[in-house]
């Protein structure tokens, strides 16, 4: 495992170990500590590999490498480095060039290939190209490759702080207090429990399956999937147009609203279509189980990320909704709709 402290790659490591395999998780161990059972080889990927990954002779009993980087010189090292073994890359639906299109494998186009590492504070249009470069690096130098392209991934342990947006706050609302909801309730989103996803990986490996996959959950309507945080709350579904106008921020950021993305130019982004990747094995828990496990995850973590609106900016925005509605309107008027 390259890395094994952070959110995904540290549950495909724990997952490994609880499967009873031998797992070594090669990284700095600056983020976190690797899952018990795991063995850690550190490593600064800007630097040559320690002997116990370089030798020949200890690469040679590594059958799997799991890598879930974004620079395609790092993964080009991991590949040159162990050659022999099954690589199992995750990417990432950002790898798509169209977001309106859910075409998967085979049928999406793809961003052109972007050979360099770059910073992505600097260049944050850089992650999708250098992401279909990483695959390109695994396909070609790996004797077996896997390449699995993951749309939203959530569930205790996210850093991102976009999901638990919304588990912390409809876990926090009161019977009928008024929570602002982004779009239309209709909007198709989805996402993918970190737990299913790891456990998949390493099924993956332990089968032997090579092949591309788009590793999402189902699409279901963003009100459903809302719903499933089993919330007493009332909903105000705010149209795009609105929150645009009033500085509410799509998709992540303190003054965004998660999950919000703008329509219809992300129609596709987050419905893909989970069947190939289900009849590969992908098992999917309810959405109400990773709803209700990532807010007790934020209830024991008081430093958990989470992004979003503030209390008092959403109360904001609520209220110049509904004056601009009118008294008794749950929409905007037509003149301004």
């Amino acid at each position: 495992m390259l890395g094994g402290t952070v959110f995904l790659s540290r549950e495909v490591a724990a997952a490994a170990v609880d499967r009873g395999h031998e797992v070594v998780c090669a990284c700095r161990g600056e983020s976190g500590a690797v899952p018990a059972g795991a063995e850690l080889v550190r490593w600064d990927w800007s630097e040559e590999p320690p002997a116990a990954l370089a030798d020949p002779g200890a690469g040679a009993g590594f059958d799997a490498v799991v890598q879930v980087g974004r620079l395609p010189g790092v993964v080009a090292r991991a590949v040159a480095l162990l050659p022999d073994a099954h690589h199992l890359f995750v990417s990432s639906v950002s790898a798509y060039a169209d977001d309106a299109s859910p075409a998967g494998p085979g049928q999406g186009v793809l961003h052109p290939a972007l050979h360099q590492d770059l910073d992505l504070a600097e260049h944050p249009a850089a992650y999708g190209p250098m992401k279909v470069a990483c695959e390109e690096v695994v396909r070609a130098g790996a004797a077996r490759a896997t390449v699995v392209r993951p749309g939203l991934i959530v569930g205790p342990g996210d850093p991102t702080g976009r999901f638990t947006y919304w588990a912390e706050r409809l876990a926090a609302a009161g019977a009928g207090e008024r929570v602002l909801a982004p779009g239309s309730p209709e909007d198709v989103v989805q996402v993918i429990d970190v737990r299913d996803l790891a456990a998949w990986i390493v099924a993956l490996a332990e089968r032997g399956t090579t092949g591309t996959y788009d590793a999402v959950g189902e699409p279901v309507r963003i009100a459903d999937l809302l719903a499933a945080a089993g919330t007493a709350a009332e909903l105000v579904w705010v149209d795009a147009e609105f929150l645009a106008a009033h500085g509410v921020e799509p998709w992540a950021g303190p003054e965004s609203l998660p999950l919000w993305l703008p329509r219809p130019a992300y129609d596709g982004m987050l419905a893909h279509d989970p069947t190939p990747a289900i009849d590969a094995g992908l098992a999917l828990r309810p959405l109400a189980e990773t709803f209700a496990d990532t807010a007790a995850w934020l209830g024991a973590e008081p430093g958990a990320v989470v992004t979003g609106l503030s209390r008092d900016r959403e109360g904001e925005v609520l209220a110049e909704w509904a004056a601009a509605a009118g008294p008794g309107s749950g929409r905007v008027p037509e003149a301004r709709a």
